[in-house]
């Protein structure tokens, strides 16, 4: 049996996208998860459903994910930090403070869109922050980083309902400690921006942590927890983020490049985070905020 669940925060084009997936395929029931979500129950071939869902959305304000209801509910949630928890790429912002956004920022699209070498254009954004004041680090996140519309009910509901909750970032400690603790997460993976008397060095303390590094994090955590990668929800936006959202049983592309939205089992680019709660089924008075 599939799950095809739609979600949107435009109550009449989910209306109009559950009566186009009614109009060609066999729904065998329906379950309202909240007012923005539905359950359309079916008993029928996974890939071509996704192909029919797809079609039948078309260009409605409609985010969806069709998976079987077995295993629906993911028992580890790893989660990309920048642009996806939070509404910023922290390195811009930083770059920002140290006068050379525009450059730092040209490099950052091009490595998210998988155009550049991760590792190699993180050194070479970092590089460009060398001398800058250790300060700028908390006025940064002061001033710039919020988290993303749903990201705390996403977190603190897997959380209350038994699964492990992982924010790993590409980004820098000094963040993922805070937003982590923010939204409640239970641990956090990032690089560490190498300081000396109060300023940056212009440098990351190796290995750095990128796109094998996630999908590694995803591999041991499952491990740890006596699972495999099927029984974890995996969510990014960007082209390091690939890895484990390919290989998660859920991989959800939230905002994302389009490289990461092609692979990915279902995207999010309409609804908040807490999709990825319905795309479990959850339902909103189960949610925790």
């Amino acid at each position: 049996m599939l799950a095809i669940t739609l979600v949107s925060p435009d109550p009449a084009a989910l209306a109009q996208a559950a009566a186009a997936v009614r109009a060609v395929l066999a729904i065998s029931s329906e379950v309202p998860l909240g007012q923005g979500a539905l359950d359309l129950l079916a008993d029928l071939p996974p890939v071509e459903t996704h192909q029919a869902v797809k079609a039948a959305v078309g260009d409605l304000p409609v985010d969806f994910a069709v998976q079987p209801i077995e295993n629906r509910r993911k028992r580890l949630l790893i989660a990309d930090m920048d642009s996806t928890i939070i509404n910023v790429e922290c390195l811009d912002e930083l770059a920002d403070f140290a006068g050379v956004k525009d450059k730092v920022s040209e490099i950052t699209e091009r490595a998210m869109r998988g155009e550049l070498a991760f590792e190699g254009a993180l050194r070479e954004r970092v590089g460009m922050l060398k001398g800058l004041s250790v300060d700028a680090l908390q006025a940064c996140y002061d001033d710039r980083v919020k988290l993303n519309p749903g990201a705390r009910i996403l977190v603190r509901t897997m959380a209350a309902h038994g699964a492990r909750c992982a924010l790993v970032s590409g980004g820098f400690t000094f963040f993922t400690s805070r937003v982590a603790e923010a939204a409640g997460f239970h641990l956090n993976r990032a690089n560490t921006l190498i300081e000396d008397a109060g300023r940056l060095t212009g440098t990351v303390g190796e290995p750095i942590l990128g796109k094998e590094a996630k999908l590694a994090a995803l591999r041991e955590e499952t491990a740890a927890l006596g699972l495999t990668p099927a029984d974890a929800l995996a969510v990014g936006d960007g082209a390091n983020d690939l890895a484990m959202i390919e290989v998660a049983g859920l991989g959800v592309a939230y905002r994302a490049k389009p490289i990461v939205a092609a692979q990915a089992h279902a995207k999010v680019d309409h609804a908040d985070l807490t999709a990825l709660l319905y795309f479990q089924g959850y339902t909103t008075a189960e949610f925790v905020s």
